[in-house]
């Protein structure tokens, strides 16, 4: 079993609820069944719909303007992250911090014209977090704080906030209900 721990970085507009958000990022780390890092994943994408990021994207993000110039379409590079996950092995669980992640992949795929039925093998790790604390669901920088363990890199980058999300998934390794997908 691999787990796919994840998180995008989407074209975003302030105070624009219908903006319509691309991935522009893919940061993941995999887990094997042991509960070790195997390996990391980083990559940007060339967004189709609002080729040009708004500074408010470019501010939060980090990410500039020629990071999605010089980068893929995202059909090209859903398939390198899907082989770089053994998608095709069935052998994985996708975990992200919250269901934000899971939702832009399926609309993503819909975009393209993609198959997005392998993304149901997905659990919220934010619901689960609040659960298991009998707390509300919170956000990921408020779950590190609260396991006294350091932010590390780049608040909404996909690598960084992945990397980050993989400490509180071993954290709680023993804890984690891998059969409650969504």
């Amino acid at each position: 079993m691999n787990y796919i721990v994840l998180d995008l970085e989407a074209t975003c507009e302030e105070n624009n609820r219908n903006f319509s958000n691309e991935i522009i990022e893919i940061g993941a780390v995999r887990i094997d069944e042991n509960f070790d890092i195997i390996s990391t994943y980083n990559e940007f994408i060339k967004p189709k719909i609002n080729p040009v990021l708004t500074d408010f994207c470019k501010q939060l993000t980090t990410i500039t303007q020629e990071d999605v110039d010089n980068a893929r379409a995202f059909p090209e590079v859903i398939e390198h992250f899907m082989n770089w996950a053994d998608i095709n092995s069935g052998e994985y669980l996708l975990c992200s911090w919250g269901y934000y992640d899971r939702k832009q992949l399926v609309k993503n795929c819909e975009l393209y014209r993609l198959d997005s039925s392998w993304i149901d093998k997905h659990i919220s790790l934010k619901h689960q977090f609040g659960t298991i604390r009998n707390e509300r669901p919170c956000g990921m920088a408020k779950a590190l704080n609260k396991l006294n363990i350091p932010l590390e890199g780049t608040h909404h980058r996909g690598i960084d906030d992945a990397k980050n999300i993989a400490k509180i998934f071993l954290a709680y390794k023993d804890k984690w209900d891998f059969n409650q997908v969504s």
